[in-house]
């Protein structure tokens, strides 16, 4: 435990902003949601120390006609006022609730949609950090709930002010009692709240921050087991009880952990009973000492006595109130430090329009962060305009790490990249990025309409026609056909339950239909075929070579299917590119290439002769 608080400590991503900064930073944030939040804030103010003594003193009201202390034309006046105030208050009350809450989560909301956009906009590379992931999970946690951090804490802020405002008035109506006894009320409420606010404290800084990676593992578990493409895996292999067991085993994780805050707020409720007590125990001893001697009469009995337990019940909610509001503040520093994350800014010039795209690697190594090896090492490299240029290699060589540092997904840790003799870095990324059409292996799909997952636009600015030409061009004409409303089909089930789904080949296929709809003059091929076969792979990149005509174009594969019409090929092995050249010079060097070629070639010479047999 002490090792992981350290690591807590040493996050270089985590601030502490104060609780008067973070007030004032959710009190922002809920006005620029909702503008009338002074007003119920007011109104809130007003309507609680109202809501809480006024029938206290109209219990001394009564006692006192009963008595004799009173006339009885002034108690029906005074009942008059009363039941006036109290139905105002009551119907300002109501309002107050009915419009709060909504706005409220309004406001979460805001600041959620902001935390999305970060996480959008940051610099890919800093998603596979651990400590800004982890600084992006607990800034979730923060947002997840009406009562977690940055909502918790405008609630705290409301129930603060609302509490502070009846203990106001307590202390005015006590102070004409005894202002010892009235001391002595506040002394145990302030020990109430030393207690609370270091048990708060303690239990998030022993129990809950080092739970950060627990929710990562417990959300990437609950996502497994019941996310459709893992489904089939669980089954044919039998994953069920294994799964089972890795879940029953975090589960039990988090319930020791519970246990333990459970256990640490029992002590801690123990003691703030036993000052309670004693505290209401005093001040009944006075007020009892006091009737006794004649100083006190039966009305003012009832009025102090209901008056103390209110006061010393709000005392107790008010410094609750302030040790939440400390509690929550540090929850919002967990959302603030995130948003404050140095995610890389887009500037720069816009990239011009070139005739040709004309790039190079000049002596480029990158170590991924934490690592310690280099994923690629010392790379020169030149990408001449309308080039077809093909990186082959096994997996791990540094392909795909390459075209990382191409896309300017990543920045190189030595050397750089030039475009057309202009260093990449001298442009803002969002005008980089509208060069390059890249085709990815891993084809995310979305819950769209198969036109805008092809156009990766909005319905307003989708082509439906170009989008279904692209599509069939990139060969998923016949899907189409099938498919019920064409390019206005729904993919997947997550939100239309009569979505549709593709196979890995046809996903693939949509991948490069985007790629023919953006139309950028750079094409990058990132694996995009490992779901077909050889045979099959073979076709569409030559398909789709001949559909993109003059653009420049980057072939990765570990499988040889491109390298025959492109005019060159860079052999990746451990990090480094070993070979450079085209098919044929490359085949007479009879190095590592060459070996990989002979190994793969039976896919792409003798297995025609054999489709044809099988067909005659």
């Amino acid at each position: 435990m002490k090792r992981k608080k350290e690591t807590e400590n040493k996050n270089p991503f985590h601030r502490e902003y104060g609780i008067f900064k973070n007030t004032g930073y959710i009190f922002d944030a809920m006005c620029a949601y909702e503008r009338k939040i002074p007003l119920y804030l007011i109104i809130s103010i007003i309507c609680a120390p109202l809501m809480q003594y006024l029938w206290t003193f109209i219990s001394k009201f009564v006692i006192d006609l009963i008595t004799g202390e009173s006339g009885v034309e002034a108690l029906v006046l005074t009942m008059l006022i009363f039941t006036v105030i109290q139905m105002l208050s009551t119907m300002l009350n109501t309002f107050f609730y009915s419009e709060i809450w909504h706005n409220l989560i309004g406001a979460r909301f805001l600041l959620i949609n902001k935390k999305n956009e970060k996480v959008m906009s940051m610099d890919f590379r800093m998603l596979e950090d651990p400590d800004v992931m982890d600084c992006y999970q607990k800034a979730n946690n923060s947002t997840g709930g009406n009562n977690n951090g940055v909502e918790g804490m405008m609630h705290a802020i409301f129930a603060l002010l609302q509490n502070a405002a009846v203990v106001a008035v307590g202390l005015c109506i006590l102070g004409t009692m005894n202002i010892f006894v009235t001391l002595g009320l506040t002394a145990g409420g302030v020990v109430y709240f030393i207690i609370s606010n270091i048990t708060n404290k303690q239990a998030k800084a022993k129990v809950w921050d080092p739970l950060a990676l627990w929710w990562r593992k417990d959300n990437y578990m609950s996502y497994t087991t019941t996310d459709f493409a893992a489904a089939k895996d669980i089954r044919m292999f039998g994953l069920k009880d294994w799964l089972t067991e890795k879940m029953r085993a975090l589960k039990k994780e988090r319930y020791a952990a519970q246990k333990k805050n459970d256990m640490m707020w029992m002590g801690a409720g123990l003691l703030n009973n036993i000052i309670g007590t004693a505290a209401l125990a005093g001040v009944l001893a006075w007020l009892i000492y006091s009737a006794g001697q004649g100083t006190l009469t039966i009305g003012n009995f009832s009025l102090y006595l209901a008056s103390s337990m209110t006061y010393f019940g709000y005392i107790q909610k008010m410094l609750n109130n302030v040790s939440e509001l400390l509690a929550k503040s540090r929850e919002v520093d967990d959302f603030r430090s995130f948003m404050d994350v140095d995610g890389g800014t887009d500037v720069g010039e816009n990239v011009p329009e070139y005739d040709k795209w004309e790039f190079e690697f000049r002596g480029v190594s990158f170590k991924y962060p934490h690592a310690e090896k280099y994923a690629l090492k010392n790379l020169s490299l030149t990408i001449k305009a309308g080039e077809r240029l093909a990186v082959v290699g096994l997996n791990g060589a540094g392909k795909t790490t390459m075209i990382k540092l191409l896309l300017r997904l990543y920045e190189p840790t030595e050397g750089e990249i030039l475009l057309n003799g202009v260093n990449i870095n001298t442009y803002n990324k969002k005008s980089y990025y509208a060069v390059f059409a890249p085709v990815f292996q891993d084809v995310e799909l979305f819950a769209f309409p198969l036109a805008e997952n092809v156009s990766m636009k909005s319905p307003a600015d989708t082509d439906r026609e170009k989008a279904e030409k692209c599509a069939r061009e990139a060969g998923l004409g016949e899907r189409l056909d099938t498919l019920p409303n064409g390019v206005d089909t729904e993919l997947l089930k997550v939100i239309h339950d009569d979505g549709t789904d593709l196979s890995g080949g046809e996903k693939q296929k949509l991948a490069l239909a985007r790629a023919l709809y953006k139309n950028a003059p750079v094409v990058i091929l990132d694996e995009p075929t490992a779901a077909l076969d050889a045979l099959a792979e073979s076709k569409l990149y030559n398909d789709f070579d001949r559909l993109i005509g003059g653009k420049t174009a980057v072939y990765i594969s570990h499988r040889l299917s491109s390298t025959q019409f492109c005019r060159n090929v860079a052999m990746f092995k451990d990090g480094e590119m070993v070979e450079y050249g085209t098919h044929d010079s490359l085949m007479k060097k009879d190095g590592a290439y060459a070996e990989m070629f002979r190994v793969q070639a039976q896919y792409y010479v003798d297995a025609p002769e054999e489709v044809t047999a099988d067909v005659q």
